[in-house]
């Protein structure tokens, strides 16, 4: 990533693109199979390390670390836990090697928090499914070969009534209706997906038919595990660039980083990213357990507390170093003006740190709190 990406990265940003060639190259390395069996051309390896390679990525590039993450988590993983036989050997080996690029459609124009309140339609027909919705803010829309799209089968059934489906790129009535132009993680693409009597063929149901619920939340624990390597990595950054920054920075005949208030700024930097990091390790290791069989009990609510507190850590960590770069901060070609503006879709993304809170306290009053 340091030697392909960091000098590139600010192209990326600016030119909203990723350099041809980036995601075979992470094919090649074995990077987009992380976490998917070998037989299906995967590299094994578990959840954790996938949360490592993620937050490595996010120090240099957290757009690439961001469609890395709708990539292999959030299309790759769902199908590999979900897909029938046929389904992972026919998709799987063209993402882990990167011939195919992933995506997932869940969010809607008017569904984003409450995703069960999805309104694209799938009604059964002799020989597929005909879906027509649309959605919004995925990412990886504009070059997905695949895509990971969920819809209501029955709408009576409301959350009991969702199945997850499998479509192509290039199935009649699959189209992208724009590319978002976004404040940050430029060079991740986001896009609109339209389905208008979208024929998806029977055997391209993932999971079985209704019971798309379960497909997402599980899904939705471990993705908010891995995006919350991506805020781990930007605070790293942040610190980094807001550390050598003060160490330079002379004024009043000393480096700033010996005042005091400065060095304050960096200590809280500092502990909050390595409370984030055990709270995401611990995350990672519980959903591991979970996969394999174990109980996982907590795995909910400490999922969204390691997205939660990550995240806001983040912010604030992207804040203070940039306010310990005063105006070199706020000119855009400076590296801490990016990390400060990818920062903010981490609070926002994989649901909105309000209803991270709502989840976590429903947990706490329901189950408790596992303490005893």
């Amino acid at each position: 990533m340091v030697k392909e990406i960091a000098p590139r990265a600010e192209q990326i940003d600016r030119e909203d693109c990723f350099p041809q060639g980036v995601w075979e190259k992470m094919g090649a390395l074995g990077m987009l199979g992380l976490g998917i069996p070998e037989e299906y051309g995967g590299s094994g390896m578990d959840l954790l390390t996938l949360v490592l390679a993620v937050e490595q990525v996010a120090r240099v590039c957290p757009a690439l670390a961001l469609s890395y993450t709708a990539h292999t988590d959030l299309c790759a993983h769902n199908l590999e836990k979900n897909g029938t036989e046929a389904q992972k050997r026919k998709y799987l080996p063209g993402l882990c090697r990167g011939d195919l690029i992933g995506c997932l459609g869940l969010t809607e124009p008017g569904a984003g928090s409450d995703a069960v309140g999805i309104q694209t339609t799938a009604v059964r027909e002799e020989f597929h499914y005909r879906l027509d919705g649309n959605k919004m803010f995925i990412t990886n829309a504009p070059e997905a070969d695949v895509a990971l799209i969920y819809a209501k089968t029955d709408m009576e059934k409301k959350a009991r009534g969702i199945t997850a489906f499998l479509v192509e790129k290039g199935t009649p009535g699959f189209s992208i209706a724009q590319k978002m132009d976004k404040m940050g993680h430029r060079g991740s693409s986001t896009g609109e997906i339209v389905l208008s009597n979208c024929c998806v063929p029977l055997e391209n149901v993932l999971g079985t038919v209704d019971e798309g619920i379960r497909v997402m939340m599980t899904g939705l624990d471990t993705e908010r595990v891995v995006v919350s390597a991506i805020s781990l990595g930007i605070a790293e950054s942040a610190l980094e660039l807001g550390t050598s920054h003060a160490r330079q920075r002379h004024q009043f005949d000393q480096p700033i980083s010996e005042f005091q208030l400065i060095k304050a700024k960096l200590a809280n930097m500092y502990t909050e990213i390595e409370a984030s990091r055990g709270l995401i390790h611990r995350a990672a290791m519980l959903a591991n357990t979970a996969e394999t069989g174990g109980k996982g009990t907590e795995l909910h609510r400490l999922a969204a507390a390691a997205v939660l507190f990550t995240a806001e850590a983040s912010s604030r960590a992207v804040n203070e170093s940039l306010q310990i770069h005063g105006g070199y901060g706020y000119i855009t070609e400076t590296p801490i003006n990016r990390f400060y503006r990818d920062a903010k879709l981490m609070e926002i993304g994989a649901g909105t740190s309000e209803v991270r809170r709502i989840l976590i306290a429903n947990e706490i009053i329901q189950k408790g709190t596992g303490y005893v």
